[in-house]
């Protein structure tokens, strides 16, 4: 197996990727940005790509949602949960936070460290960078420019940057799910505990357009771990929604449920079902079992079968 990452190394989407069997003994290729990971996998240079999809500060990323529900298919083979800490690394000159005039970081980990920056650093400008990593290594570089990075331990202390202080994140425990995405394939059996992603265009701007979307899921007791809309960038109005269920493809209740969403959104993508991180499944009302559709499709079959010739 050949993965690939958002990179450099150190990213904490190299550590969710480590939580992958085998991985870590695999060759592993660092890229710039999530659609630079997604094309290897489509161009079979990686067999697959661990990708950050949610934050529990911050929602969705959006570069991952609107990657994999346009271009060519992908699939989501499993998940990883990383709870997330920052620290503030330094250059070897600065040793005090009134000496830092600029600080790099990833968006996502800058969102999530506004409130300690703004209190600590209130001066000091934010410089984008494609990862925290990335951030942290320009410390590396004279002609970066910026004075401070905001990055995980991991990275700081394994190319031995200056850490002025740790523990900066605005909320303690965050954590970030990822997705080890590859070429349409099996679907993973199912474990019991599992979740299965959908992608649905809005095909129409009008009223009870969404209302037609989640009653697929309401009527079967599908239950919706996450649901978000993102702009197809065709215009005002044109959307898509990204959403998770609970469930698996192999359970009656959610092939029911894409079956109709089929009807509603006959461009629907689906993404997979896979093993849930996080280990927690929904209840399931007696009337929504795999037993109970089972039973009403047999019980509509035996009336077909009077149906006359």
């Amino acid at each position: 197996m050949i993965y690939t990452y958002l990179g450099p190394a150190g990213t904490f989407t190299e550590a969710a990727l480590l939580q992958v069997p085998g991985a870590r003994d695999a060759e592993r290729i660092p890229s710039a940005n999530v659609n630079a990971a997604l094309d290897k996998v489509r161009s079979g240079e990686a067999d697959a790509a661990m990708v950050p999809i949610e934050n529990s500060v911050e929602g969705g990323v959006s570069a991952t949602l609107d990657a994999i529900a346009t271009g060519e298919a992908l699939q989501i083979m499993r998940e990883a949960l990383v709870t997330i800490s920052f620290v503030l690394a330094v250059r070897q000159n600065i040793d005090s936070l009134e000496q830092i005039r600029s600080v790099s970081t990833h968006g996502h980990a800058w969102a999530q460290c506004r409130g300690w920056a703004e209190a600590n650093i209130p001066g000091a400008e934010f410089v984008p960078a494609s990862s925290t990593a990335a951030g942290a290594l320009g410390l590396l570089d004279d002609e970066t420019g910026h004075d401070a990075a905001i990055c995980s331990p991991l990275v700081a202390r394994e190319r031995g940057l200056k850490i002025l202080r740790e523990g900066i994140e605005d909320y303690q425990g965050a954590v970030t799910r990822f997705v080890l995405v590859a070429r349409p394939g099996p679907i993973p059996a199912p474990t019991g505990v599992d979740k299965s992603t959908v992608i649905l265009p809005l095909a129409e701007d009008r009223p009870g357009a969404l209302m037609d979307i989640l009653e697929q899921f309401v009527v079967r007791g599908v239950n919706l771990s996450r649901i978000e809309s993102r702009p197809t960038g065709e215009g005002m109005g044109k959307y898509f929604f990204s959403v998770d269920v609970d469930g698996h493809l192999a359970q009656e209740r959610v092939a029911d449920a894409l079956a109709g969403l089929h009807r509603v959104c006959p461009d629907l993508r689906f993404l997979g079902s896979y093993p849930a991180a996080e280990g927690l499944s929904s209840s399931v009302d007696a009337h929504n079992s795999d037993d109970a559709f089972s039973k009403a499709h047999a019980w509509v079959h035996s009336l077909k079968t009077r149906l006359a010739n």
